[in-house]
């Protein structure tokens, strides 16, 4: 069965390249548009991981990581930042709550992320 992958990423064309990116990897996809539509697919559909953006409508990125870490249904899931925000006390806060990495959206490739989802989940 396909891993999950959840998109929690506010840019549409971003959105859309990743979505088609991972979906050629043969993961299923689910999207969302800010923080707290983000939070509501995690708890209806417990994805295999999320790639959680930081600047997001409604509820901020590290607001929605706190969230999911508090979460004993959700805490367990490798949660990947992806942003542009990249200042190290950014990088380490984020670490710090609990994402698995924190990926520079500038410094990866589509191909590259998917590389990383799949050694994440080790596939």
């Amino acid at each position: 069965m396909a891993k999950k992958i959840l998109i929690i990423e506010d840019e549409k064309t971003l959105r859309f390249l990743l979505a088609q990116s991972l979906i050629a990897a043969g993961f299923e996809i689910e999207e969302a548009v800010d923080g707290e539509e983000g939070l509501k697919k995690m708890r209806e559909n417990k994805p295999d991981l999320v790639l959680l953006d930081l600047i997001l409508p409604t509820i901020h990125g590290f607001e929605v990581l706190t969230q999911i870490k508090k979460d004993s249904s959700l805490e367990s899931i490798p949660v990947l930042i992806l942003s542009n925000l990249g200042q190290k006390e950014e990088i380490e806060k984020g670490l710090k709550l609990g994402a698995t990495d924190f990926l520079i959206k500038a410094h990866f490739s589509l191909d590259e992320i998917v590389e990383k989802i799949k050694k994440v989940l080790s596939l």
